[in-house]
């Protein structure tokens, strides 16, 4: 009992004491803590309970204090952020209403002063009008006396009422110019007015801006008294905490932890998440155990699971961030690594132009290609190359792969590293879907497919730059997976996108592209064989959108041709003819002025074949196919354009409305000599390539059977409008079938067709002998079949013996015409015979033989072996009708009546005949 009474006494001794300790300063401590060892021997252990015990309710105080002043000093911190965001903004409405106020002072002062100035207007008007009044009975009175003097006052007597209308009109005046004082006032009060009124709207808005300026100052000195408050009592924690600076040694024994935790924060901060795991470790396995009894640290060790999460998270989002940000910037990397696979294989491409498209045996019209432009493309090849060596960068310089690296070790480190390669796989092969997917419009311009070449090229390189940095993040097996797929679809896209491309040098520059693309992609391991395979389907398109665009090369070049051989004055315009055109011709060159057999059209034609030549050849460029396949790309797609493009286009041409004979003539002739030319673009071919045309599977050109045709169907059409021609003239004939007699001439139109055909036929010297021979062996069949047909017309009822002398007369200068031979190389009278069957019909008519007709009809001999019976009983109905209708009489006439009866008899034995040859057929 007295013990525990002596230990009730010694408790308010230790709290004195501890009272003594805080209130008293450190230097004086000493004898205040002996005094706990002086009076009782377990006093000292007590007294380290109860220190304890307070040190702990101090930390709790200084704590709470701590929190609470801090919070108030944030606030206040914020307060005051706040109140100089309003006095700038204050500050900005001050100024601004200030200007507005100057502004509007500047309108009220001249106001002011226009009206100041209305107002001296107005008074000295006023002093005027007073001054005339009193001035205006000494002018009346003098004006008077004037009168009176003038008139001898006769005249004032006449008119008694002069001075009144004086007044009355001085009167008048005086109202007149009161108005327009009265408007002028009027005018420039109505100013002053709004500017006053606008002065009293400046006046509010100042004492707004006043009050506005008061109250800002008020909260901003409310403001500042808080944070002085705050400030403090900050300072009054700061002396308490420096006074039980003594009390705190034991937590330096905490120091090594909190450091570590500190360093573990900041690592946090500067997002070194890293090092902060291996720093959670070091805490976990080494300082955690010194100071596992303190409650700071059980916080600090459930904190610590979730920072874990939090790195993660955070790693996970710079991770999303990383494949965000390569989205976006993979058309940069793939533009850099193609442009640098491109200047890579710069010269061995170049050095390949030159042994195949510019060797040295290249030529045209045995004149050599300049190597010149050779040299330059290697020149500028080199220059550029020079330009960009200091500028090569790697994808590492491009991309910062840190991100990566980073969420790599992270997930590693915590065990989860399946879980991060899972996520990178499936986002990268969504990424791969959009790269993938082509814009809609991408086929209309070469930009459009470039930006996609590059995506993918950025994305695969990426890809392969992960895979060799990183050790299971992306394997072989997974990125040939990837390609295998993108391969797909990118081939289906070109394929279909390409389909829609009519401008071949789009086309070209879309096979230059996928060229680089394949050539970069192959350059990091990537198998490409399916692009190629696919140029070559590109290729054929290529060639047909070549072809289209030829068409139409080859369609102006005829309409703008005149169809007349090319006349040359002097030797420069001939060897600028033949520099175009292989023609050769030693006459041709002795003498000038001189005419090239062919028209302009052909050079032009034979200059566009070979600028074919060369865009097709652009194509097979930078293919890593062999010259034998490049020359026989060449020549099929050569012979596409004569057999398909040239050939439509010169039967299109023949076929024309106006092409008349003399185009079509001049036609035959260029025909000729583009058929000529094959042999020299087959040696074209052969130079650009040095394919020998020896060579066992060498295509040869079909130009041979492509003019060859064209020209049948010139020749075919030439023998058309020959016959078209002389079927106008037959048209003009106007036969009196019922003459008696001839005229004794053949008829106009005849002779007019007779000139025509000399004419015509003198331009077909120019063709060649057979082509002539078969136009004018035609024109004289055809015209003698329409004479044949203008006799026998069914609507032609009746024709006189007169009739059929003077037809006979035609017949004959038809026959003069045939036998003076209009085209050379007919034998004997070959041409006359196209007239035989005229001709003995009209002798049998003529001669009335119809006894040796029906004798010898049917022999090999006969004289009249080419009169159809049909054709004669045709002829001698018509014949007969017309005696019937002229000899009414004739009946009465024995020898008339002989000769009707002798017709009735030869028509009765002619029908005979025809129902025989019915019967028999």
């Amino acid at each position: 009992m007295a013990e525990s009474g002596e230990g009730l006494g010694t408790v308010p001794e230790h709290e004195r004491i501890l009272q003594e300790i805080e209130s008293t300063d450190t230097a004086c401590v000493g004898p205040t803590l002996r005094s706990v060892y002086d009076d009782q021997p377990n006093a000292h252990k007590k007294f380290m309970e109860k220190l304890d015990a307070c040190i702990r309710n101090h930390d709790k105080e200084i704590e709470k204090m701590c929190n609470f002043h801090h919070q108030g000093f944030v606030d206040a911190i914020t307060e005051l952020l706040k109140v100089r965001t309003d006095a700038e903004k204050l500050k900005v409405q001050v100024t601004d209403t200030n200007r507005r106020f100057q502004d509007a002072g500047k309108e009220v002062i001249l106001q002011t002063e226009d009206i100041i100035r209305c107002r001296i207007q107005q008074r000295n008007i006023t002093t005027v009008v007073e001054k005339l009044q009193l001035c205006l009975p000494v002018l009346e009175m003098y004006s008077k006396l004037k009168e009176q003097m003038s008139t001898k006052r006769s005249v004032y007597d006449d008119q008694p009422n002069a001075h009144k209308k004086f007044m009355e009109k001085l009167d008048a005046c005086i109202r007149n110019h009161d108005k327009e004082i009265e408007k002028m006032c009027n005018f420039h009060h109505q100013g002053f007015v709004d500017a006053i009124t606008e002065l009293l709207k400046v006046r509010t808005d100042a004492e707004k801006l006043k009050v506005q300026v008061t109250d800002t100052n008020r909260r901003f000195q409310d403001a500042g008294k808080e944070v002085i408050l705050q400030t403090e009592d900050i300072i009054r924690c700061r002396i308490q905490q420096r006074n039980i600076t003594t009390v705190v040694e034991k937590l330096q024994l905490c120091l090594p932890v909190l450091e570590m935790y500190s360093k573990l924060k900041e690592q946090m901060s500067t997002k070194r998440y890293y090092s902060a795991l291996k720093t959670m470790e070091q805490l976990e396995n080494v300082y955690f155990p010194r100071v596992s009894q303190y409650r700071f640290c059980q916080l600090m060790i459930e904190n610590l699971p979730k920072l874990r999460e939090d790195i993660k998270e955070i790693s996970m989002s710079d991770l999303k961030d990383f494949l965000e940000s390569i989205r976006k910037h993979s058309d940069k990397i793939g533009e850099k690594a193609m442009k640098q696979a491109q200047q890579q294989k710069t010269f061995s491409v170049l050095q390949k132009q030159t042994n195949i498209k510019f060797g040295k045996n290249t030529y045209i019209n045995s004149g050599r290609i300049p190597a010149e432009r050779n040299e330059i493309v290697l020149k500028h090849a080199l220059e550029e190359e020079d330009e960009n060596e200091e500028e090569v960068l790697t994808v590492q310089d491009l991309v910062d792969f840190s991100p990566v690296y980073r969420c790599l070790h992270i997930y590693s480190v915590l065990g989860d590293e399946e879980t991060f390669e899972n996520y990178y796989r499936k986002q990268r092969k969504k990424q791969a879907r959009l790269v993938l997917q082509p814009q809609s419009n991408m086929h209309e311009t070469v930009d459009g497919y470039r930006r996609y070449f590059t995506q993918i090229v950025g994305f695969f390189v990426v890809e392969d730059h992960i895979l060799h940095v990183t050790q299971g993040l992306v394997t072989r097996a997974y990125t040939d997976e990837l390609w295998n797929m993108a391969l797909s679809k990118i081939i289906a896209v070109l394929r279909a996108h390409s389909s829609y491309c009519t401008d071949p040098d789009l086309i070209l520059e879309l096979k230059n592209l996928i060229v680089i693309f394949a050539d970069t992609l192959q350059g990091y391991g990537f198998p490409v064989n399916r692009l190629f395979d696919l140029l070559f389907e590109i290729r054929d398109q290529y060639n047909e959108t070549l072809l289209k665009k030829w068409a139409g090369v080859f369609r102006d070049i005829f309409e703008e041709d005149n169809y007349s051989p090319i006349p040359v004055v002097n030797e420069e315009e001939y060897k600028i003819v033949i520099s175009k055109f292989p023609f050769q011709d030693l006459d041709l060159e002795k003498s000038f002025p001189k005419k090239f057999p062919m028209s302009q059209s052909v050079p032009h034609i034979y200059i566009q074949v070979k600028e074919f030549i060369y865009a097709s050849l652009k194509f097979s460029e930078s293919l890593h196919r062999s010259s034998t396949e490049i020359d026989d790309m060449l020549r099929k797609s050569t012979n596409l354009l004569l057999t398909r493009t040239l050939s439509s286009c010169l039967l299109n041409l023949i076929r024309k409305p106006h092409i008349g004979l003399t185009e079509l003539v001049q036609i035959i002739i260029n025909t000729t000599h583009l058929e000529q030319a094959c042999k020299y673009l087959e040696d074209f071919i052969t130079n650009i390539t040095n394919i020998s045309q020896e060579t066992i599977h060498t295509t040869r050109l079909y130009g041979l059977s492509t003019f060859k045709d064209a020209r049948h169907a010139a020749e075919g059409e030439i023998y058309t409008k020959l016959n078209q021609k002389i079927d106008e003239f037959v048209q003009l004939a106007d036969y009196d079938w019922t003459m008696s007699e001839p005229d004794g001439r053949a008829s106009g139109y005849l002779i007019d067709l007779i000139n025509f055909l000399r004419s015509i036929f003198q331009v077909f010297t120019h063709l060649p002998g057979k082509v002539a021979q078969t136009a004018c062996m035609s024109a004289c069949q055809h015209l003698s079949t329409s004479l044949m047909q203008m006799l026998l017309d069914s609507e032609l009822k009746q024709i006189s013996m007169g009739a059929i002398q003077q037809f006979n007369l035609d017949v004959i200068q038809c026959e003069l015409f045939a036998s003076s031979e209009p085209v050379p190389g007919f034998q004997g009278d070959t041409l006359q015979l196209a007239f035989i069957d005229l001709r003995q019909l009209l002798d049998l008519f003529m001669v009335w033989d119809w006894s040796t007709y029906l004798a010898d009809y049917g022999q090999p001999a006969s004289k009249y072996l080419r009169v159809n019976p049909n054709t004669a009983l045709t002829l001698l109905e018509k014949m007969k009708d017309t005696s019937k209708k002229n000899n009414i009489f004739a009946q009465f006439r024995k020898n008339d009546r002989d000769k009707q009866k002798l017709i009735e008899t030869v028509m009765k034995q002619l029908r005979s005949l025809v129902n025989g040859m019915s019967q028999h057929t």
